[in-house]
């Protein structure tokens, strides 16, 4: 079996994936197998294994590897059993984003344009950051692995993201504009220098953007929804929700606009693009709208 899951990690690997959790569970799932005379997979045995994690969560995710693994070998060998996927009856939940307004985005980075020290380079860098991010939808590990020389006339070149994959990611020309001119200010010594850097010149790390942009938000006066404070990631979400509030009116070329939206983002699975349909209300009730029309032709018909 050990043959079969690293000729599968393989052939994930090759079309993008990283697969290093999948490669811990899969193995440590074989050890588990041997040690009861299995060669392979047997339902029982995969649901019992799954079963020593810790939550719900986790046992889900561990039989789920294992389906994984099981769907892509049984076409060559049926001799392995498909556990049921959803045993353990996990349910994935995700947490409501905050969709900011164009006011509270503006309050955002004139918060920003007020961080200390004044005249330094830092305003500018936060201010341009979230700019950025807002404009492009941007994962904000893409935007600071971003150097110099992916800033190119055609827009951003983002390398090697999430899933492994590069892509353009175009910038409207004030979008340009104004990334150029903080490179002129930031005045970087080669091409090869990050974008984004820290009073010292060294590339800004995640945790101090993320402790910074908390303070923005507080200092901006944005309240938090149910409770929960606004993050910086959301403004990828609201990137998201804008994209699709201007979706064509004809609803025949929705389905285009969302597969040119999900490779913009650079989503991996178009699952991802259609759960900003959730986001925000006036999103659902177009949905909830569609659906009724949908089954009012069809019970006239």
């Amino acid at each position: 079996m050990l043959k079969a899951i690293e000729a599968y990690l393989a052939l994930r690997r090759a079309t993008g994936f990283a697969m290093l959790n999948a490669e811990w569970l899969l193995k440590s799932f074989v050890a588990f197998a041997a040690e009861r005379g299995q060669t392979h997979v047997r339902a029982q045995i995969a649901i019992d294994w799954a079963a020593r994690g810790p939550s719900v969560a986790q046992r889900d995710a561990r039989l789920k590897a294992v389906c994984r693994f099981v769907r892509h070998v049984r076409v060559e060998d049926t001799r392995h059993e498909l556990p049921p996927a959803n045993h353990f009856g996990a349910r994935k939940t995700r947490r409501s984003p905050h969709i900011y307004s164009a006011v509270e985005i503006d309050r955002l980075i004139e918060a920003a344009l007020r961080l200390r020290p004044k005249g330094g380079l830092r305003p500018w860098t936060y201010a341009t950051l979230i700019a950025l991010l807002s404009v492009t939808g941007l994962r904000i590990s893409e935007a600071l692995k971003l150097t110099v020389a992916d800033v190119t006339c055609d827009g951003l070149l983002i390398r090697e993201t999430k899933f492994r994959k590069t892509r353009l990611t175009p910038l409207h020309d004030t979008a340009a504009a104004g990334l150029e001119r903080y490179l002129a200010r930031r005045r970087p010594f080669s091409e090869a220098d990050p974008v984004f850097v820290d009073a010292r010149g060294l590339p800004l790390r995640y945790i101090a953007v993320k402790e910074t942009f908390d303070r923005l938000v507080c200092s901006a006066g944005i309240a938090p929804a149910a409770r929960r404070r606004p993050r910086l990631h959301d403004l990828r979400h609201t990137f998201a929700v804008r994209a699709l509030q201007g979706r064509p009116a004809d609803r025949s070329r929705t389905g285009a606009h969302m597969a040119a939206l999900a490779t913009y983002m650079g989503h991996v699975n178009i699952y991802a693009t259609y759960w900003y349909l959730e986001a925000t209300a006036d999103l659902m009730r177009d949905v909830a709208a569609a659906g009724e029309e949908f089954f009012a032709e069809g019970r006239q018909s």
